[in-house]
């Protein structure tokens, strides 16, 4: 009686807490690379610019000239990229669906010698493939699944992709540049903010991802601020370069 008391409690425990993320969602990876890129490319351009000597309304307009630009560039990407990648899916399964249409039979042959190749007896697995292929459209899913590795009823969205890509890199983008908006005269304000900026961008996406936030958020500091070093040298070598 324990045995199976102490099995019901783990069924229990198992039901309440085997849950998944969304992994196939279209706002994640677009929000991600664009809060990351708006952060590490506008602070990287407003170091270089400012590494020139130039005035403080230069570093401003640079700053919001790169938000902009970016934001607007990132989700033109998004979109087209997004909406390439679902039409290339959506081809192959009107593919896939006028097979279905012609050739049923054959269809339903190949899905049960598939589940035959993991392990299923022969009998059995020509009789699940029957019941299966009863439904033209759960037919579709079960071979888009197998045979595409994609979920007809979950392709990502260009237009979530696009808007989770322009705001995310808008929202980073404007860290370097709001101390100047709020007063300051100095770049290290701008610099100190976009760097905390990162470091908490890098321990959100370990939240999302389940990693270490401390590891996380410190490849993300360590990779923007080398960032921001390397074209305020750029920056500052071409400004003299440029007054001798």
């Amino acid at each position: 009686m324990s045995i199976i008391e102490t099995d019901a409690v783990l069924h229990e425990a198992h039901r309440d807490n085997h849950t998944h993320r969304d992994v196939n969602g279209g706002w994640l990876r677009p929000a991600v690379f664009g809060a990351m890129d708006g952060l590490v490319s506008n602070l990287a351009l407003m170091t270089g610019v400012a590494g020139g000597a130039v005035s403080q309304q230069t570093i401003v307009i640079t700053g919001l000239a790169g938000l902009a630009a970016g934001a607007f560039s990132m989700a033109a990407g998004e979109y087209t990229s997004v909406a390439s990648q679902r039409e290339l899916v959506e081809a192959e399964l009107d593919v896939e669906r006028r097979e279905l249409r012609k050739h049923p039979k054959d269809e339903e042959r190949e899905l049960a010698e598939l589940y035959e190749s993991r392990g299923v007896e022969p009998e059995l697995a020509r009789e699940v493939a029957r019941q299966l292929s009863r439904d033209p459209e759960q037919a579709l899913e079960i071979h888009a699944r197998e045979e595409l590795g994609i979920d007809p009823g979950d392709l990502p969205s260009p237009l979530v992709a696009a808007v989770s890509s322009f705001g995310a890199f808008a929202l980073g983008a404007l860290l370097p540049v709001l101390p100047y908006l709020l007063g300051a005269s100095a770049l290290w304000p701008a610099v100190l903010l976009a760097l905390v900026g990162l470091f908490a961008c890098g321990a959100v996406v370990a939240r999302v991802t389940a990693r270490s936030w401390l590891y996380s958020g410190l490849r993300q500091l360590v990779l923007g601020g080398a960032a921001a070093a390397i074209t305020y040298g750029l920056g500052t070598l071409f400004g003299v370069a440029v007054g001798s």
